[in-house]
């Protein structure tokens, strides 16, 4: 059995039977038939039945977010907003996705000539807790409508959020087969995995998580010569420059950084300040991160609910430790909350250099490293120190100094003056072991096509 657990209070939530071989022998094979039916159908027809998808997650919204907040323990609010993003990709791709698989007529000597984009088949999902509903959903989504099939192994802490996927799809009328969850114990996951990616039945892989499970992944595609989206960690720079609005950029580093209690590979985890502004920043930091308010997720005046599980808590204390050990000074916070629950108090810590471990390391929990740097060129550097790549925030008042910094760092996505968030419209993704290939916007719904060339001769 698979037990999932409400990380508030410690208390079982449900018991869900495990998958046999010949479980998912049978959600491979439904999935593998429905492919053959599904890409044939018009791609606006496909569009439409998307639409539905989003009202039937509104309709259901707050079933949903209660699921999620039970499961992995974000605050109502957050979970409400998930599913109402998942809504709103459902929205955008019904409107946009039919134009971004539309055929380019290319100009070439021939009597016609195209790209088209055609559907690959079977594509295996490996998704995370943190955003249960919105990794599938923005992954799923384009995936679904160019014309593919998903077979869904989720993490197992949020089985019954998995699940529900599965069940809105059916209930908005899509055709039995779509997207199948995957029940699978977590010793068995490395093994199903690999063995789901040898089968020819199985087209394509796509990984949002660590990125140790990224490159076991990245691997097993590649032994078997197969296409592969990596969406891993990140230890992601917001860079305070010396004419930034510091209130604006102090408010959004905190919101950044505790989403999810800090459990998101985009939060601002390394905050990288210019010394002439550091010591008003840091005053205004502080009392933002300490103005949040940790508790009951189910409770409205409650801004930042549990870690997932109490191994991320035991992983956080670790790096706090080694770091305060290493010369590192605790501003706020710097310890777990005794009671019933998975909670760690919402930290700051500064004097940090490049090998402690909240540095080094990516920190999945409500930790910022607050560094000070003496000018632009050692703000560049210090941002680029880092083994990941998946995106960087930089604040100034004068947008263009801004850019011109943010174009310096490595990688994948840059926001100016805002917090690194996504949106269906844009293409998301990183560099570096932050993983490759893009999700959302055109090119997220063309990662998982064949790009079709075709030739009438003249």
């Amino acid at each position: 059995m698979l037990t999932t657990v409400n990380p508030a209070t410690g208390q079982v939530l449900e018991n869900y039977p495990v998958f046999t071989p010949d479980d998912i022998e049978q959600s491979l094979v439904e999935t593998n038939v429905a492919t053959g039916a599904w890409r044939t159908v018009p791609v606006e027809k496909r569009a439409h039945r998307l639409a539905t998808v989003s009202d039937i997650l509104l309709a259901r919204r707050d079933e949903l977010a209660l699921l999620i907040t039970r499961e992995m323990g974000k605050p109502l609010p957050e979970a409400r907003a998930e599913i109402d993003k998942c809504a709103w990709n459902c929205r955008q791709y019904a409107q946009d996705g039919p134009g971004y698989l539309a055929p380019e007529t290319l100009a070439t000597l021939a009597q016609s000539s195209q790209l088209v984009y055609e559907p690959l088949g079977v594509i295996l999902a490996v998704m995370p807790w943190n955003f249960p509903m919105w990794q599938v959903f923005r992954f799923a989504v384009p995936a679904i409508l160019a014309g593919n099939t998903v077979l869904l192994k989720h993490a197992p802490n949020v089985t019954g959020t998995a699940l529900a996927i599965e069940r809105v799809l059916t209930d908005a009328g899509l055709p039995a087969g779509l997207l199948r969850t995957l029940v699978i114990a977590e010793e068995d996951v490395p093994d199903t995995v690999d063995r789901l990616i040898r089968d020819p039945r199985v087209a394509a892989v796509t990984l949002t998580g660590s990125t140790r499970a990224g490159a076991h992944v990245a691997a097993a595609a590649g032994r078997a010569l197969k296409k592969s989206v990596l969406e891993l960690g990140g230890s992601d720079p917001l860079v305070v420059l010396a004419d930034a609005d510091l209130e604006t950029a102090a408010a959004h580093a905190a919101k950044s950084r505790l989403l999810c209690a800090g459990q998101t590979c985009i939060a601002a985890k390394r905050i990288i300040v210019h010394r002439d502004v550091a010591d008003r920043f840091e005053q205004l930091f502080v009392e933002a991160v300490e103005s949040m308010r940790v508790g009951d997720p189910t409770a409205p005046e409650t801004d930042i609910g549990p870690l997932a599980r109490a191994d991320i808590v035991d992983q956080i204390e670790r790096q706090v430790r080694e770091s305060v050990r290493q010369g590192a000074t605790v501003l706020c916070g710097g310890e777990r909350i005794d009671g019933d629950g998975h909670y760690f108090a919402p930290t700051i810590i500064t004097n940090v250099s490049r090998d402690m471990p909240v540095v080094a390391e990516e920190t999945f929990g409500p930790v910022a490293a607050l560094l000070r740097v003496h000018d632009d060129e050692e703000a560049i550097a210090v941002a680029n120190d880092t083994e990941y790549g998946l995106a960087a925030s930089v604040w100034s008042r004068d947008v263009e100094h801004a850019l011109e910094v943010g174009s310096r760092i490595e990688s994948g996505c840059l926001f100016v003056n805002s917090l690194v968030s996504s949106d269906p419209r844009v293409p998301f993704g990183g560099i570096k072991r932050s993983g490759y290939g893009r999700e959302l916007g055109a090119a997220g719904i063309r990662e998982f096509t064949n790009m079709r060339s075709v030739w009438v001769a003249p």
